[in-house]
């Protein structure tokens, strides 16, 4: 039976996967030509759920908003060590590349990588959670049958973890983090298990975290990583975003959304900040010298756009270090005190600190706002990017908004650019940046220095096949 989980005690450590991607053989001659009927019974996962109401058209349910879920399926081969005694280790280090094609051709819309010989990484968008339940029920049924290995049928047994989230707030560290605990726990219980994301993790003691949070900084387990950003016009990445995380001794990985509030809470998030700027200016610098000038970006919370220290503070370490930093900003964090933001927001622009306004449209979005703001860059939040060829509704507020900044001499970057057919319609509509998994995950400064020493080659940026298609665990890994 499937059991839904949230997140149970936490491991000490999940283990790192450190094959590399294999490349995807031939699919055997029996599964070739089963493949077909194959096809012709397999389910369909589209994704995009809907809620219409009784009596509504098949064209109004496709305006409605996108609230699906991504399913992150993690399975490993139990008898791999049998299996290579019959068949040889050869031939055993490419079953995965066996399996990668049977899930394929069983599951419409999954993507399947290999990510080791015992190792398979399944990802489908679904409606929520009786989907994906049923999505590993049939990953289960995929199995019963024997995979034929050299025109011999061998029984192939694998054991299930997958972790589920919706896609509009998905942390797709997270999302990997909690998929590898529940593989091990079905390594564990010898079961199949699934966590949605959606129903929480165990709640963090507040009191102690914001304790915690305080030395952590001194301890060092802050680190930063940096999501590029490329420019569609040019084919070169314009910047990068740089995003905080925190490496708990004990809790292992903890993502923003954990605490960031916290820290505003705790009145940590000027320390926070602060130490995040420095940061990034360093590794600016750095990048400066190896031959790769990028504006590096970070965000900044609104409760610090109305803290004077905070804004001197900022400006002296900007201006002193002549790294090029940019400021990032949601329009939410201006509503607080509007005179005090605009006029701390026009300090910085006057220093030459680029200003974005993020996750536009998430909001409240205000005309009368946008056109105070000394902005040079507006971000469309992503929630209308990852629909954006499935949707009718979406394109046309994509195209009005790269329409309206551009006519406030703003440029355009999309957030959660995830396919090729959005990123040619974002090229056709006018957008200038993109920024998403198709480009890049986040990535630690070594891995983003090496991603831009190849960055003057168009074609590598935009290929899937260098990018979008290796599988989550590479990301976590760089």
């Amino acid at each position: 039976m499937i059991r839904s989980h949230a997140r149970e005690s936490t491991l000490a450590a999940t283990a790192r996967r450190k094959h590399a991607l294999l490349a995807s053989a031939a699919p055997t001659a029996a599964e070739t030509d089963a493949a077909p009927a194959a096809r012709s019974r397999r389910p369909r996962y589209s994704g995009i759920c809907l809620s219409p109401s009784r009596g509504m058209t098949r064209d109004k349910m496709i305006d409605l908003p996108f609230v699906g879920w991504r399913l992150l399926c993690l399975g490993d081969i139990t008898n791999f060590a049998a299996l290579r005694r019959l068949v040889g280790t050869p031939r055993a280090d490419r079953l995965i590349d066996d399996l990668v094609e049977r899930v394929s051709i069983r599951i419409d819309g999954a993507h399947a990588v290999a990510v080791g010989r015992t190792l398979i990484e399944v990802t489908v968008d679904v409606c929520g959670l009786a989907e994906a339940e049923a999505v590993l029920a049939d990953l289960a049924a995929a199995f019963e049958a024997p995979v034929v290995v050299d025109g011999e049928p061998h029984r192939v047994d694998l054991l299930w973890g997958a972790a589920m989230g919706q896609v509009r707030h998905l942390e797709e560290t997270r999302l990997i983090e909690e998929a590898e605990e529940a593989l091990a726990v079905a390594r564990a219980e010898q079961r199949m298990v699934l966590r949605d994301l959606s129903r929480g993790t165990p709640a963090f003691d507040r009191l102690t975290l914001t304790r915690e949070l305080k030395d952590a900084l001194a301890r060092g387990e802050m680190f930063l990583q940096y999501q590029p950003k490329l420019h569609l016009r040019r084919q070169q990445v314009a910047g990068a975003e740089a995003l905080v995380r925190w490496q708990h001794p004990t809790r292992g990985l903890i993502l923003p959304g954990d605490f960031i509030e916290v820290a505003e809470e705790a009145r940590e998030i000027g320390a926070l900040t602060l130490w995040t700027l420095r940061q990034v200016i360093e590794d600016q610098q750095r990048l400066a010298r190896h031959g790769h000038d990028i504006v590096l970006s970070i965000n900044i919370s609104g409760q610090l756009l109305a803290d004077t220290a905070f804004v001197e503070e900022a400006c002296e370490l900007v201006s002193e270090s002549g790294a090029r930093i940019g400021f990032e900003i949601t329009e939410t964090s201006v509503i607080r005190d509007p005179d005090t933001a605009i006029g701390h927001l026009r300090r910085f622009a006057e220093i030459g600190i680029p200003i974005a306004i993020d996750d536009y449209g998430a909001g409240l979005s205000s005309l009368a706002y946008l056109k105070q703001l000394p902005a040079r860059e507006l971000k469309i939040d992503k929630m209308f990017v990852l629909q954006l060829t499935s949707s009718n509704r979406d394109p046309l507020i994509v195209r009005s908004t790269i329409d309206l900044a551009h006519a406030l001499e703003m440029e355009v970057t999309a957030e959660g650019v995830e396919s090729q057919a959005a990123l040619a319609l974002l090229s056709v509509m006018g957008c200038d940046i993109a920024q998403g998994f198709l480009i890049s995950r986040p990535i630690a400064f070594d891995a983003l220095r090496q991603f831009l020493d190849g960055g003057n080659d168009p074609e590598r940026l935009v290929d899937p096949r260098d990018t979008f298609v290796r599988p989550a665990s590479f990301w976590k890994r760089a």
